[in-house]
């Protein structure tokens, strides 16, 4: 039986037993498969487009030139290259690529190289208060760099550091704060790799350095490589401290060296140059997330399911 009558008699109304209602409420419930997935791309499709957007206005507006950039067209009607041209025609933005270079892949590499170390030990060595000194470098990476730039800059003039060629004076700040980050990546990357490993190595008669080298860092690349883009980008990015510690062309990075943009062309409004030098820099960051993207997601993963 399908229905229930409530009462008896010839004035008693049907009614649908229990297991018919969990049936039809199911019925009602059920999104068909289709729906579900168009929901699903939809909010993909969106959520692409919403990050690429602000990329694709960028590319756009270098593309303009004169009273297309007033437009605000979201295709040029006269596309030109005249931007390009200015930006790497323009003495001053290449020193800034080349100071940016400089800065970006020296704390890279002073980072990692230091940063190994410090969470080797962290990782792997056995003395009290670890978790401390571990939360205490993480604090670093906290702290509000507004607070250090004004003491900063003064000290920088007075040994000497201030407007350094090359951006030299910009690598000692850019490393207070990516190191803690460098630590950190690599400390949780470390722990996840197996000290049988290491110790196999030692009774083949390997040192421990030679274990750590031979051994650790190969097993350890996803994690390097994560933890080495991290900080390229933050020292290529970083602005604050550009332009605070420099004041001069030879020693400015692209950040600073893009604040201080005029324009190619008097009485026009530099937008339009400021975009092209922008594209010109994102492209360097752009091809290396596309080239090492299968070792930042291990990386950035590593430690997040154990078993």
């Amino acid at each position: 039986m399908t229905a229930t009558s409530a009462g008896s008699g010839p004035g008693a109304i049907a009614r649908p037993s229990s297991a018919a209602r969990t049936r039809a409420r199911s019925r009602r419930k059920a999104t068909p498969s289709w729906v579900k997935s168009v929901l699903m791309w939809t909010s993909i499709a969106a959520i692409v487009l919403f990050c690429l957007f602000p990329i694709y206005w960028i590319v756009n507006t270098s593309l303009k030139a004169g009273a297309d950039l007033s437009r605000g067209a979201l295709w040029p009607d006269n596309p030109t290259l005249r931007n390009y041209r200015s930006v790497l025609n323009d003495g001053d933005f290449l020193l800034a690529l080349r100071n940016s270079a400089i800065v970006a892949t020296t704390t890279t590499v002073l980072s990692l190289f230091v940063g190994s170390f410090a969470a080797y030990a962290l990782a792997r060595l056995r003395f009290p208060r670890k978790a401390l000194l571990l939360g205490i470098v993480l604090s670093i990476s906290t702290f509000p760099v507004i607070a250090i730039a004004a003491p900063l800059f003064k000290l920088w003039t007075d040994i000497g550091l201030y407007d350094a060629e090359y951006g030299l004076g910009l690598i000692i700040p850019n490393l207070v704060f990516t190191l803690p980050l460098t630590i950190f990546i690599l400390t949780s990357f470390f722990r996840e790799i197996p000290r049988e490993l290491e110790e196999a190595a030692l009774v083949d008669g390997a040192t421990r350095v030679q274990s750590f080298t031979k051994v650790v860092l190969p097993l350890a690349a996803p994690g390097l490589v994560t933890a080495a883009l991290l900080v390229f980008f933050a020292a290529w990015n970083e602005f604050l401290f550009a332009i605070t510690l420099t004041s001069t062309p030879e020693a400015r990075t692209v950040p600073a060296a893009i604040a201080f943009f005029t324009g190619s062309v008097k009485f026009e409004a530099p937008l339009g140059t400021i975009s092209a030098a922008s594209v010109i820099v994102m492209v360097p960051l752009v091809v290396l997330v596309l080239v090492f993207q299968k070792r930042i997601v291990a990386g950035l993963t590593a430690g997040a399911v154990k078993g």
